[in-house]
């Protein structure tokens, strides 16, 4: 007899896809917490920093400094790949992911409270730059075990759609961020300077508890759990994974020169087109309208990408990107502002979405389950630490000649150019079984 007080039975695959569902979830929360945060520190850096943390002089010089700033986390990035991947491909991806992202709110929450120079000198700059490394620790390992938990959660044949909400996720902070700046933009400068741009970092406390609370609630991964329960996690994750899997981590190196486009876009395209006498506000609201549009755009291109391939999704996004970026320029340094909304959409919900939505699930398939956390992690870092100094380059490189945006698009230029030789290299996997994905080769 049926007992119907035990309710109807949930299928194995109904169970699968409510896991993978809130592992999306999860991943979307981190990634909005991670970039809006990071978003709401590139612009304080381009708008703020260097008038408030710095000594008072020539202001390209304190420009300069205030992106060295933004650019440390990207050298603690991937000591926090080494760091966290590790304990991710040892001990799991639910808790790692837990505390990535304390660690994450906390230090955000932390620069809103800091002193400027001229309160406390020097050590205003110095725990400034200790904080964005914590950001940076803590960010080296968010993105690469959000993306190898929701890939290793996925029903079949849809894994790059379910990784990629970690991508919109991303989207979501950089509009929360946005948001969040555009009244501080509005206020008069004095105001701004003394307490107005602390006001978005302590609002990350919300993005936060929320995110918190969703992935607290996590399970492992069914295919962790069995390497786990049979003894077969590796003691040492980064030796195994450059020992099993040297190629996977070059290609995933190169292929993450793909996001210098956006870190171009949300930081030196922002303090050039001030510079060019475009209002800080409309710049927001470009960034805004973008990803917006973004935030759906990623998942269907990631399904494209299970359909066709991961490989020719990714390089059409990127030879786009590495395009459209010279019309990008060219248009804020006309300060045409319909041209700059349409160019700026164009890249951020098109060309960029096409190859940013597919790393997730592309880069963790490349890797086996053992190693996947810290490959991941680490090979994505190493790309991403270039890209958190290019601003800074392209700064120097443009200087105080507001028509000289040339070396800008070619230093994006160059690292879409990058990004296409690792993809060309990579392995397709977007029909390799689940428990088939990195197997080593001896």
């Amino acid at each position: 007899m049926t007992n119907l007080a035990a309710g109807p039975t949930i299928s194995a695959d109904d169970r699968r896809l409510k896991r993978a569902k809130k592992a999306a979830l999860a991943a979307f929360l981190g990634g909005a917490l991670e970039y809006y945060d990071f978003f709401i520190y590139a612009t304080a850096a381009s708008l703020i920093f260097s008038k408030i943390f710095f000594p008072a002089g020539d202001p390209t010089t304190a420009l300069l400094a205030s992106f060295a700033t933004f650019g440390v986390a990207y050298v603690a990035r991937p000591f926090g790949a080494v760091l966290f991947g590790h304990l991710g491909d040892k001990m799991g991806r639910k808790s790692t992911l837990v505390l990535t992202l304390v660690m994450m709110g906390a230090a955000t929450f932390l620069i809103g409270v800091l002193p400027d120079f001229t309160t406390a000198g020097y050590w205003a700059p110095a725990l400034l730059v200790l904080l964005r490394l914590m950001q940076g620790l803590s960010a080296g390992a968010e993105t690469a075990g959000a993306s190898a938990l929701t890939t290793e959660e996925a029903p079949v044949g849809r894994r790059g759609f379910f990784a990629s909400f970690a991508m919109s996720g991303i989207s979501f902070g950089i509009v929360l961020a946005s948001l969040a700046f555009l009244p501080v933009a509005a206020m008069n400068e004095a105001d701004r300077l003394a307490w107005g741009w602390r006001i978005p970092f302590w609002l990350s406390i919300i993005v936060l508890f929320v995110a918190y609370m969703v992935r607290r609630s996590l399970e492992e991964p069914e295919v962790f759990e069995e390497k786990h329960d049979k003894g077969e996690i590796v003691k040492l994750p980064f030796a195994k994974m450059f020992s099993t899997h040297p190629a996977q981590f070059f290609q995933v190196a190169l292929m993450s020169f793909e996001t210098v486009t956006n870190t171009f876009m949300q930081s030196f395209g922002l303090a050039y087109a001030v510079s060019v006498g475009v209002d800080a506000a409309t710049m927001l609201w470009v960034s805004i309208l973008g990803n917006v549009i973004a935030i759906a755009t990623q998942p269907l291109l990631a399904r494209l990408s299970d359909s066709f391939g991961r490989r020719k999704v990714f390089i059409t996004g990127v030879v786009g990107s590495g395009i459209m970026i010279f019309v990008y320029f060219f248009v804020i340094s006309t300060a045409n502002v319909p041209m700059i909304f349409l160019v700026s959409t164009l890249i951020t919900a098109g060309t960029y979405s096409a190859s940013n939505a597919i790393y997730p699930a592309w880069f963790s398939e490349l890797f086996n389950v053992k190693v996947r956390y810290t490959g991941m992690a680490i090979g994505l870092q190493i790309g991403i630490l270039c890209a958190g100094f290019t601003p800074l380059l392209g700064t120097a490189l443009v200087g105080a000649t507001k028509a000289n945006w040339g070396p800008a698009a070619w230093i994006v230029a160059a690292s879409s150019l990058l990004a296409v030789a690792g993809a060309l290299w990579a392995k397709e996997t977007s029909e390799t079984p689940l428990r088939e994905l990195g197997n080593p080769v001896p």
